[in-house]
């Protein structure tokens, strides 16, 4: 049994002080005192959060999830845990079938791997079923419709599958994979219509993925996907690097979609937590270059963004305090994969994935399941 005390602690609703948090491998409690048989590690006045969870991240430490060796994804793990978060989901993009199945293969195998890092939840399938006209930095050789039988034999493994539903014929399989599996699917890389939008979330779509980029934008006649995303109930991925969205259309989202429904990403590629430089994504060449990827074409080519610092960028340019801009990295999207029974807050019963932040999100300590898997406080 271990305990936190000294620290101010983040709950979903409250910002809690004078309290100790007491845990081992579940959230035992808030507590005044403790016994002195308990490990105490003192927080010396920081931030007790909730580990992040990345639902949405290719790469870092100059690997990335399509890697077809053992070490790419525990390699990721290892890297995001030094940044707060505790959890997270691979994911893939467009590349062959072969690669995308070795991909889920190493995240199967990696998921219940005990090792110092982010425990991994399972995998986000992002291509390859997109839209050729704004496939970003996906390649459009090996595009694909929508089909079950591509992904029948991953759905213990797959969390989210972002995809094209106008490519959906009669939205086959939208409608199967919501009758199947508890797979969430996610509007993403796509030209679909509003009414196409709207038609598909209420067969069950219930995420939009990387909100405002990839996908047909909001004009007051046509409203696209981003005006069914700002209309729907559906959960938002955001990507707040403030290179992808300007900041100040951060405010506007909140106002529009609530805290319940805004999830902070990454979509970091390789490059994450790495120098300027050229890198490698699905095979096409990446540039860094002052926090920004970009293709030779000069497209965004994911991001090299941590997601500690995108909870400190949507604070720092909106009204939320600091509890509020965390749970849009922890509890909201454990809720959008239905995993907040165990993951995305600090309540008791709960996995305990603890970390420690300043006021600027920058991480001290990561603790994943009652296990201290990161230091830099003791130091």
């Amino acid at each position: 049994m271990k305990a936190i005390i000294n620290g101010v602690i983040l709950t979903k609703n409250k910002i809690i002080k004078d309290k100790i948090l007491l845990f081992d491998e579940k959230i035992i409690g808030f507590v005044d005192e403790i016994d002195d048989a308990v490990e105490v590690i003192d927080a010396k006045n920081l931030y007790i959060s909730p580990g992040l969870v990345d639902i949405h991240i290719h790469g870092s430490s100059n690997y990335d999830t399509m890697d077809n060796i053992d070490i790419a994804i525990e390699t990721i793990g290892k890297s995001i845990i030094k940044n707060g978060v505790t959890s997270f989901l691979p994911t893939t993009m467009t590349m062959s079938q072969k690669d995308i199945y070795n991909a889920l293969d190493n995240v199967r195998e990696n998921m219940n791997k005990k090792y110092f890092g982010a425990e991994i939840l399972g995998a986000h399938l992002e291509g390859p079923f997109i839209n050729n006209q704004y496939k970003g930095a996906q390649s459009n050789k090996y595009i694909e419709e929508p089909s079950f039988s591509f992904i029948e034999n991953y759905t213990d493994v797959i969390k989210i599958i972002s995809y094209a539903p106008e490519n959906d014929k009669n939205l086959r399989f939208t409608k199967e994979i919501k009758e199947k599996t508890n797979i969430a699917l996610s509007i993403g890389h796509s030209n679909a219509t509003y009414d196409e939008c709207k038609l598909a979330i209420d067969n069950g779509v219930s995420n939009i993925t990387h909100l405002f980029n990839a996908m047909t934008p909001l004009n007051h006649r046509e409203m696209g996907v981003v005006g069914a995303a700002l209309t729907s109930d559906v959960y938002c991925e955001m990507i707040c690097d403030n290179i992808h969205i300007n900041p100040n259309l951060y405010q506007f989202v909140l106002n529009n979609k609530g805290k319940d429904k805004v999830i902070l990403i990454t979509d970091s590629m390789r490059a994450g937590c790495m120098p300027d430089g050229k890198y490698d994504l699905g095979g096409q060449e990446v540039f860094v270059k002052d926090n920004t990827a970009r293709l030779a074409s000069g497209n965004l080519a994911g991001s090299v963004l941590t997601l500690n610092k995108a909870v400190y960028n949507f604070m720092k340019n909106t009204n939320l305090t600091i509890n509020e801009a965390v749970n849009l990295a922890s509890i909201n999207p454990a809720k959008s994969i239905n995993m907040d029974n165990n993951k995305g807050s600090l309540e008791v019963g709960k996995d305990a994935d603890i970390a420690l932040f300043d006021k600027e999100m920058n991480c001290y300590m990561s603790i994943s399941n009652g296990q201290i898997v990161f230091d830099n406080l003791n130091k």
